[in-house]
């Protein structure tokens, strides 16, 4: 079993590995597998990614988005609140905000409800959702109180909650959808999410 420390590393590298397998035609689907297994080996494939992850890790490998890979690098780490790095975990807007910074290098601010309305970031509409988006809830009783990144299929990737861990959830559970607020995206990120042709 891999030291905890090296987990969100060796995710990171399988789907990096699985994006660049599905470029070229020619590349079989062992890779999908590959990216499944070290899911599965750390007991996410069920709690992050729903019932079926081959087709998740399939989709993420799909879209090929760097920003959507980054986040997935740190499932696992720990909610804290205030946290805004690996070493002392995340709290949800800390986690978007060393996101956004480290893979498009957008400093985002440093509240949820600020990030919505950062004037660099425009509305998108839930049917128009695209992975590497910025997704809102309303979970205190006021908008814009947590946020989380589109993953695709349904899902987005956030730091949840104290005693939580950044994963995967499906925006589509009760809790979840009637809480939704909205959701947001950055220029710089639409290049690298846009569907491929």
């Amino acid at each position: 079993m891999l030291h905890a420390t090296l987990r969100p590393l060796v995710l990171m590298l399988s789907l990096t590995w699985l994006a660049q397998a599905w470029a070229t035609p020619e590349t079989p689907a062992a890779p999908a597998e590959s990216a499944v297994q070290v899911l599965q080996d750390w007991g996410h494939a069920a709690a992050s990614v729903g019932t079926e992850p081959i087709a998740f890790v399939r989709q993420v490998g799909d879209t090929a988005s760097g920003l959507v890979l980054s986040a997935m690098h740190f499932i696992g780490v720990p909610y804290r609140r205030g946290g805004a790095s690996v070493d002392e975990g995340f709290d949800c807007s800390g986690f978007t905000r060393y996101v956004f910074e480290n893979s498009v290098g957008l400093a985002l601010p440093r509240r949820a409800d600020a990030q919505a309305h950062e004037a660099g970031l425009r509305q998108v509409r839930r049917e128009d959702l695209r992975p590497g988006d910025l997704v809102f809830f309303n979970t205190m009783r006021r908008a814009f109180s947590h946020v989380g990144i589109y993953v695709g299929e349904g899902r987005f990737i956030h730091a949840p909650r104290s005693g939580g861990q950044v994963r995967v959830e499906n925006m589509r559970q009760a809790y979840w959808s009637k809480r939704f607020n909205g959701a947001r995206r950055a220029a710089l990120a639409e290049t690298a999410s846009a569907p491929r042709p």
